[in-house]
């Protein structure tokens, strides 16, 4: 590992891996978004909180919590949750311990549109991520970001 103290300048190498991170993120994702609009008109965060949503406990987290997993301020969640209840895929359910809490929680309807969005989602990152890298390097990488996202 190298010195953690020490701050990067502007010429510092070590820089270039961090745009290369950032270019690789940012160009998967865009993909990723432009393949969910054009084939199932689903925005990518809009599937991030179905997929959220479908693994939680009876489909449903309160919505702090989803704002945590979304990785979204609680106002950004609010307003994306907003949206997907006008169309049906998830419905606010007040908190039976604690009135001021709202769960966020995933409708039939939302469950059908993840179910019907998850393969062109799946096939997208196979074929911008998963097949670009062998299983030697998907290995390494995973060990790399271990901990970054650990911290």
């Amino acid at each position: 590992m190298t010195n953690a103290s020490a701050a990067p300048t502007i010429n510092d190498p070590r820089l270039a891996a961090w745009r290369s991170f950032l270019r690789a993120h940012a160009t998967v994702l865009r993909r990723l978004e432009a393949e969910l609009n054009r084939e199932q008109d689903l925005a990518l965060t809009d599937y991030d909180v179905l997929v959220q949503l479908v693994g939680a406990p009876d489909r449903r987290l309160r919505m702090s919590e989803l704002a945590d997993a979304l990785l979204l301020s609680r106002s950004g969640a609010t307003r994306l949750v907003d949206r997907l209840v006008g169309e049906g895929l998830v419905e606010r359910v007040v908190c039976d311990t604690d009135r001021r809490g709202q769960w966020a929680s995933l409708t039939d309807a939302g469950h059908e549109r993840l179910r019907g969005a998850t393969p062109t989602h799946l096939r997208g990152i196979a074929e911008h991520f998963l097949d670009r890298l062998d299983a030697d390097d998907l290995a390494a990488l995973e060990r790399i970001l271990g901990p970054i996202t650990e911290a």
